[in-house]
């Protein structure tokens, strides 16, 4: 697989952390869960230069906030000097890791090779590949391929017991289901551990990070590379990311919060970001930015004395979104947030950020002829009925365009419409929707 020269990441060193140990700060961030030996796992990383790997499957077109957890931890571990190998599964992404839910669709291996290239470029972006410790993208499918069924079973297969296999948590939950578990799926473990080994005698690698639910995966390699090969290797897993409201981390009303700014715009990623409970905003600080441990502290203090100023939520949403999206994204996300409610110019927003902030709002479709604000507000949901849209108007609460309106008969026209086509509606200081006109 050809390897890029470098990423838009590397450009954007991040700042000195406050530590002088690589492990004491990843759990300093919350960022080790388990591990095969926390004493040996800290000799290792503060050592020689050491090749780790963390894997990604290619079972949907695009990584989700839950994988750059891995892809920050991998560049984190590869800033203190180690050099990192993204594995993107051409292979175990045909089979699909099994989940507690019950049996994965078996995606056909055009689609899957398509994914694997949308994922490769998503994870070449955080890693560095110049510099003293180059990354590398690796494809599993690779040494999979050439690989016979024969000498799958007796070389690799052999290795494992079947006892181990089957006390895995979502193996055995699976197995006690009414589904139960595909022979397909139950290979999984088998082939990650079987990555591990290819990559252990390739590239010497002696470190696999993963989620705290791959725990089994990461230790099947661990067991057999020291069953065929006599030598000990590692694993470090992360903690899955949990909200203290109980519901889902990375999941929002209108469902997953993706890396693909097609499939969740910046606007999106931002206010994910932005509406971050004051219980947890620390926490997704040392995992999702690249600040300092004093920056961060700091952050804490005014996230107790002054909760209202959301001062942190805004440090977070800008460092995630820029890891993401990019400083122009970013930019134009803050000076939209700005300008919605009325704290600056709206024609300056471009229409992508402008129609995704008010999609995410609310938009009600206009054809023909233009209504009066009163009808605009009832029928965008901002009044609940034309009385009430009177009174909010009555009451000096209604905007178009940042503009404040008193007469509710007033019949907006062509040359408000920002880029030809939008109204944006304020009811208070919060509440916004938009109108999009069509011709």
């Amino acid at each position: 697989m050809t390897q890029p020269s470098s990423t838009e990441f590397s450009a954007r060193q991040p700042a000195p952390t406050g530590f002088d140990s690589v492990y004491d700060e990843l759990v300093w961030r919350g960022l080790v869960h388990q591990t095969t030996g926390d004493a040996t796992l800290k000799e290792l990383l503060d050592g020689p230069p050491v090749t780790f790997y963390v894997g990604f499957d290619p079972t949907a077109p695009s990584l989700h906030i839950g994988n750059l957890v891995q892809l920050l931890t991998a560049r984190r571990i590869q800033d203190a000097g180690h050099r990192p190998l993204g594995l993107v599964g051409g292979s175990t992404g045909l089979i699909g890791d099994p989940k507690m839910s019950g049996e994965r669709v078996l995606n056909t291996p055009e689609t899957v090779a398509a994914w694997v290239e949308r994922i490769r470029v998503q994870v070449e972006k955080y890693l560095d590949f110049a510099g003293d410790h180059p990354a590398r993208i690796v494809n599993n499918l690779d040494w999979t391929a050439p690989m016979s069924a024969i000498e799958f079973l007796r070389d690799i297969g052999k290795h494992f017991r079947m006892g181990r296999m089957l006390s895995k948590d979502t193996v055995a939950t699976r197995l006690a289901s009414e589904e139960g578990l595909s022979f397909t799926e139950f290979s999984y473990q088998i082939l990650q551990g079987m990555d591990y080994l290819e990559l252990f005698r390739r590239y010497d690698c002696r470190l696999q990070t993963g989620g705290s639910d791959q725990w089994g995966n990461l230790v099947s390699g661990t067991e057999l590379i020291r069953k065929v090969t006599g030598t000990e290797v590692h694993a470090m897993a992360t903690p899955l990311i949990t909200k203290a409201d109980g519901t889902k981390f990375g999941k929002t009303e209108s469902g997953t919060v993706w890396l693909d700014p097609s499939l969740t715009s910046a606007w999106a990623f931002y206010q994910f970001w932005m509406n971050a409970d004051d219980r947890d905003v620390v926490g997704y600080l040392k995992v999702f930015s690249f600040r300092s441990r004093a920056e961060i502290e700091a952050l804490a203090a005014a996230t107790a004395e002054r909760p209202h100023a959301r001062e942190a939520q805004r440090a977070l949403a800008a460092d995630a979104t820029t890891l993401v999206h990019g400083e122009a994204a970013t930019a134009g996300v803050v000076a939209a947030s700005t300008a919605l409610f009325g704290r600056g110019e709206l024609a300056a927003i471009d229409e992508v950020t402008l129609a995704a902030a008010l999609g995410e709002a609310g938009v009600v479709t206009v054809e023909g002829e233009m209504p009066s604000v009163v009808h605009l507000l009832q029928r965008s949901g901002l009044a609940s009925s034309l009385g009430e849209a009177r009174r909010t108007i009555a009451e000096g609460g209604a905007n178009v365009n940042n503009v404040r309106i008193t007469d509710p008969d007033h019949v907006p026209s062509g040359s408000d419409l920002l880029h030809g086509a939008w109204l944006v509606l304020r009811r208070g200081k919060r509440s916004i929707a938009g109108v999009r006109v069509d011709a």
